[in-house]
């Protein structure tokens, strides 16, 4: 059985500390620093007049956080499960000059995003938790029209592999990465961890996925084992 929202919620209410910092707390993400740093990079290239960011699955805000310091002024829009994340995300983001900060508590899958209202959105180490196709197309859909045109979507989780071969030697890569920080014991504790809670979907999944919700264009931003970061972008009026 996987874990429940509720569950998931708990667990995030009791962890803001970590979390607050990128380096501890996405330790067992590999190139958290680097796939950061290229949304970051690209976001400023694609949408260099940007005025609204929304943050799914913000956490203590780390995103959004250096986002501000390549667009500054961001109107900025938090939504994640755990309000005590959300508390610790609104304060940072406040502190950091955003114009304006707005703090949804909410499941993606069910709170209203509204339409056109965002030039960027941040979605890291959060489509990892929808379970279903049918929720995958759901959400898709509600991100590509929460975009105002011209807009674009970056991802950064963890994925899978279409290919069973590609898959098994994607997930040896990443044991070895998690062993490499602690020891076996480690890695299997976070593989548990995985099968448990997440349920992540091949890149090539998500991206058709993308594509029929509406995304005119989505590219690869850095792959690295069982992580993926890329940009989906909305076509212009």
């Amino acid at each position: 059985m996987k874990s429940s929202v509720e569950e998931i919620r708990r667990r995030f209410d009791a962890d803001v500390e970590r979390f607050s910092n990128l380096q501890t707390g996405q330790s067992s993400t590999i190139d958290a620093p680097l796939s950061l740093k290229l949304v970051v990079e690209c976001a400023a290239a694609i949408s260099p007049g940007a005025k609204s960011v929304l943050d799914v699955g913000c956490g203590a805000g780390n995103y959004t956080l250096a986002l501000l310091q390549r667009l500054p002024g961001l109107r900025s829009t938090l939504l994640d499960l755990s309000q005590p994340m959300l508390e610790r995300a609104r304060q940072r983001v406040a502190a950091a000059g955003a114009t304006q900060v707005e703090t949804i508590q909410g499941d993606v899958r069910e709170v209203d995003l509204g339409e056109g209202r965002h030039d960027v959105i941040l979605a890291a180490a959060v489509l990892h938790h929808l379970r279903t196709e049918a929720e995958w197309r759901v959400v898709a859909r509600k991100l590509f029209a929460s975009l105002n045109p011209g807009g674009a979507l970056f991802v950064s989780d963890l994925v899978d592999s279409a290919i069973p071969g590609v898959k098994a030697v994607m997930w040896n890569r990443y044991g070895q990465y998690l062993a490499s920080l602690k020891d076996a014991a480690y890695r299997d504790h976070v593989f548990a961890y995985v099968e448990r809670e997440d349920s992540p979907w091949p890149v090539t999944f998500q991206f058709d996925t993308l594509r029929a919700a509406g995304f005119a264009a989505v590219d690869v931003l850095h792959k690295n084992a069982c992580f993926a970061t890329y940009v989906a972008v909305k076509a212009a009026s």
